[in-house]
């Protein structure tokens, strides 16, 4: 390891797994933003992800359902009683990481601890379907189940887990630095999420 790389703090996940009652969907990212980025103390808290305007397009058919425009945050009362009602959970792949350079970028994130993915499936019984939102997210993924044939953008794959059987679905980055607009990603994101909530 580099010099320059031991000189990147170990940054732990400031949040803790959110994993409702009867979770069906376990949504994976990469790893927060540095906290300078929040708008709020929730997953996807840079006001320009556009992770919470894809859920009010798929859910309410309207961008903006979620979005507190004055204060330049999002409504958290909102999503988590969607996410409560939907039984979506919400972590990342990572539970330590080093940023190697001053971005939110998941190109410059060393993972340093994975996450227990096994360990929290096996928390969470009644889910049947795994969503990755970012190609990192997804290698982790894969690289822990053993799933040699990643999902393609907007696909799934099917993955054995102690007995289960679970789907892998890979969606588009909700970051604005992905190359779709706001509405290409919510196509995506709307069959999945219209299969595995309803």
């Amino acid at each position: 390891m580099s010099d320059a790389v031991e000189a990147c703090p170990v940054e732990r996940h400031p949040f803790e797994p959110f994993l409702p009652d009867g979770c069906r969907l376990l949504m994976l990212g990469s790893f927060p933003p540095a906290e300078k980025r929040w708008s709020m103390r929730f997953y996807y808290p840079n006001f320009t992800n556009d992770m919470w305007r894809i859920f009010g397009l798929c859910f309410y058919n309207d961008a903006q359902h979620f979005v507190d425009m004055p204060l330049r945050t999002f409504r958290l009362d909102a999503i988590t009683e969607l996410l409560h009602r939907k039984g979506i959970g919400m972590y990342d792949t990572a539970c330590a990481v080093r940023r190697l350079r001053n971005t939110a970028s998941d190109k410059d994130l060393e993972v340093v601890e994975p996450t227990d993915l096994k360990a929290m499936l096996d928390s969470i019984p009644c889910c049947q379907a795994v969503v990755t939102t970012g190609q990192k997210a997804t290698d982790v993924m894969c690289q822990c189940f053993g799933i040699s044939v990643q999902p393609k953008v907007g696909g799934c794959v099917e993955f054995c887990h102690d007995g289960r059987h679970l789907r892998l679905y890979r969606m588009p980055s909700s970051s604005r630095a992905y190359p779709l607009r706001l509405e290409a990603k919510a196509a995506y994101y709307k069959p999945m999420f219209d299969a595995e909530t309803c």
